[in-house]
């Protein structure tokens, strides 16, 4: 796992960078979900960066928490799908690298548009059964912030998935514990998740997101289950602003962008592995 890990390092060193060169964006998310989306696009997901929107014949991915984008770029841009040295447009003027992702931009890897919370589950629910309609046995992905777990929305998709038995779907809830005004506890309390989707008809599954191991094996685990006439999803537990010492510290580092100071100290603390943008 050395080079998934080596890949990790350096897209949250992307993360930092992107975010602080504009002095805009949500770096929290996206550290804490870097192995996860790293896993995906270079370990366990079947996807052709000779994009197509349809996504007919491989595996295709949802980012529903539209928010987290310098991970996501960062990840599409190593794994090929764009140029590395168009990171440095992130959210500039005229970019395809806007804050959220957009669809109208055309930009390689990016099947919906998801400044909006909440509406991810239902196209990932959707396309799923567009690919068992289409008689393709591929699978589909999808990330879910647990603080977007409050748009009701969210639930008549994971309602719908477990009637129409979209058994070709892995869902991935970041459970970090944290969104924009504070914890999830303060703000919404979520209870038990387990037990909702349990009660839901779901299969669910646990797995530790900021150990790069077992990102590789639950995913890999999730896949097993699939097939079996019920959606699966895993909740993954992570830390918001992994990686950088000073950001793991709540939700603060939601959406803020650190200073000169704070980049040269995150960066201290991510050395650079496979080279910078």
């Amino acid at each position: 796992m050395h080079a998934l890990t080596d890949i990790a390092t350096q897209v949250r060193r992307d993360i930092v960078r992107m975010v602080h060169a504009v002095q805009s964006g949500h770096p929290g998310g996206s550290l804490g979900c870097t192995e996860y989306l790293t896993a995906l696009y270079f370990k366990v997901m079947k996807h052709n960066t000779d994009f197509k929107m349809d996504g007919i014949g491989e595996d295709i991915f949802f980012l529903s928490n539209g928010h987290i984008t310098p991970v996501y770029y960062s990840v599409l841009a190593r794994s090929g799908y764009f140029p590395i040295a168009e990171l440095h447009t992130f959210r500039r003027l005229n970019t395809r690298l806007q804050g959220h992702p957009t669809t109208h931009e055309h930009l390689p890897g990016i099947r919906m548009s998801s400044g909006s919370l909440g509406q991810g589950m239902s196209v990932a629910v959707g396309a799923a059964i567009a690919k068992r309609m289409n008689n393709d046995p591929h699978l589909v992905f999808s990330l879910h912030g647990d603080g977007e777990l409050d748009e009701g929305q969210n639930w008549e998709a994971i309602l719908a998935a477990a009637h129409h038995k979209v058994d070709n779907l892995i869902a991935t809830i970041d459970c970090n514990g944290q969104q924009i005004d504070g914890s999830t506890k303060q703000v919404m309390n979520l209870g038990d998740l387990r037990a909702k989707f349990l009660a839901f008809d779901w299969i669910v599954t646990e797995m530790d997101g900021n150990d790069m191991d077992a990102v590789v094996a639950g995913l890999e685990k999730a896949k097993t289950l699939t097939g079996q006439g019920k959606p699966v999803v895993i909740l993954m537990k992570t830390t918001m602003g992994k990686g950088v010492d000073f950001m793991e510290t709540g939700h603060e580092w939601h959406g803020i962008a650190p200073n000169d100071d704070q980049l040269a100290k995150a960066l201290a603390q991510l050395p650079e592995t496979i080279g910078d943008y």
